[in-house]
């Protein structure tokens, strides 16, 4: 297993968040409410199981998974979409695919020094957000 992300992370840059959320057709109220939010992330990694919760006082969401199967996943509370979704390990970054309605969609999660990165994409926008370990 290349490294371990488990901890409690919490929100410190969001780059390019709203342009993410346009273009999954993200409403514009909740937009605005959702890029002035405290994100804290929890990663729970047992071997191949890994469980993702996403918390905020507006909401959260968690998914739990196995390392290179595929699963179907429904992203409700974000823009409520059926996808087909595969995690794995490319070196040191956990990269998600998500197959769907929308195109080159996914996300990619990798620690440099003590932050961690999560780069969300679709279709031709990216967006980056650093997260700090909770003490």
């Amino acid at each position: 297993m290349p490294v371990d992300l488990s901890g409690t992370w919490v929100l410190e840059t969001n780059d390019n968040f709203e342009e993410y959320m346009k273009i999954l057709n993200i409403d514009l109220v909740t937009r605005k409410i959702a890029a002035h939010l405290s994100q804290t992330k929890i990663i729970i990694q047992d071997e191949d199981k890994l469980t993702i919760k996403t918390l905020s006082t507006f909401r959260n969401y968690e998914i739990s998974l196995t390392i290179g199967e595929e699963f179907d996943e429904y992203t409700k509370g974000l823009d409520s979409r059926m996808l087909k979704t595969r995690v794995s390990w490319e070196g040191d970054a956990l990269v998600c695919t998500q197959k769907g309605e929308k195109a080159n969609r996914g996300w990619r999660h990798w620690l440099e020094g003590d932050k961690l990165h999560l780069e969300l994409y679709c279709e031709d926008v990216v967006c980056h957000q650093v997260f700090t370990r909770k003490q």
